[in-house]
């Protein structure tokens, strides 16, 4: 018998388990040419393998309040992971955070929402936002990373299983450096790459050192480890919840929209809302007894 051609995963909320055998059993029912299931963590992630369409497993999957992946089984395993770092890797945006610092937060954070919507341009929007920042002490950094940064959730057992199984893992952030610094290492990322602030005495000028790292920027980047790792396109793996993330998440083998922004999540790949990041982990079929718990 030849083996199926594709695979959907259902993902749900860790905290919730909401997948049962009759709701899996239901969803197959919306995958013509159903071959098996297989659980990978029971009542939180499962994969269906299915010959044909699968227009209504979407629906199916909405009444269990859980997430869908259908890509095609034997492109699945991914070796290089681009991840993009505010509201994705962390829960907040650390621009927002730095400008709540300044006083200007409320200010700065309208503007951040409205770029990762799309709604403006990043580069031009970013330096808007810096400039409000000018002669904030370096010091204030390291105070909003040590009081107000927090990991989402899953993110040190993505990276932690992710590079175990011999994967390159990048953060790619059109944040800025000593974030992205700091948490690469708490992650343990292989690399990470973002926007340096200009800096004098000890303070920040209110300027971006040039070029920006922007869209074409993130999108660059996942083509140069891509050449550079010697890795087939549908070998890559991209995360992200906003519109500079966009570019580089329809050129990944897969393209995750996390907890996005709606004109990211409707063009990527695939979407997370209810599962945490260790949904891109059973994306690729590892089983929870397969995780490394960092």
């Amino acid at each position: 018998m030849p083996s199926p051609a594709f695979v959907a995963t259902l993902v749900s909320d860790p905290q919730r388990a909401t997948l049962s055998d009759a709701f899996i059993a239901h969803a197959a029912q919306a995958l013509p040419g159903f071959v098996a299931r297989r659980w990978l963590d029971k009542g939180i992630a499962a994969d269906l393998y299915f010959d044909g369409a699968h227009s209504e497993l979407a629906a199916a999957a909405a009444e269990a309040d859980c997430d869908v992946i259908v890509q095609p089984v034997a492109t699945r395993a991914k070796r290089l992971l681009v991840a993009d770092m505010d509201s994705t890797l962390i829960g907040q945006e650390c621009i927002d955070e730095l400008a709540d610092a300044a006083g200007v937060g409320a200010y700065v954070a309208g503007v951040t929402e409205r770029a990762m919507r799309g709604e403006l341009e990043f580069e031009s929007a970013l330096r808007e936002r810096v400039g409000l920042l000018a002669n904030l002490p370096m010091r204030v950094i390291d105070d909003v990373l040590r009081r107000r940064i927090t990991l989402t959730p899953g993110a040190k057992t993505l990276f932690a299983t992710f590079r175990a199984r011999g994967g390159y893992a990048a953060i790619v952030s059109g944040g800025f450096t000593p974030f992205t610094g700091a948490v690469a290492s708490w992650l343990g990322a292989d690399e990470h790459r973002a926007n340096n602030l200009e800096i004098a005495d000890d303070r920040l000028t209110g300027k971006v050192i040039e070029p920006i790292l922007g869209a074409d920027a993130k999108l660059a980047a996942l083509r140069d480890l891509t050449e550079r790792l010697g890795l087939a396109p549908h070998e890559t793996l991209g995360v992200g919840d906003g519109a500079n993330d966009l570019a580089m998440l329809t050129q990944a083998g897969l393209g995750v929209a996390f907890r996005a922004k709606p004109k990211v999540a409707a063009a990527a790949h695939a979407r997370i809302d209810h599962g945490d990041l260790t949904a891109l982990l059973y994306a690729q079929g590892i089983a929870r007894a397969d995780f490394i718990d960092a």
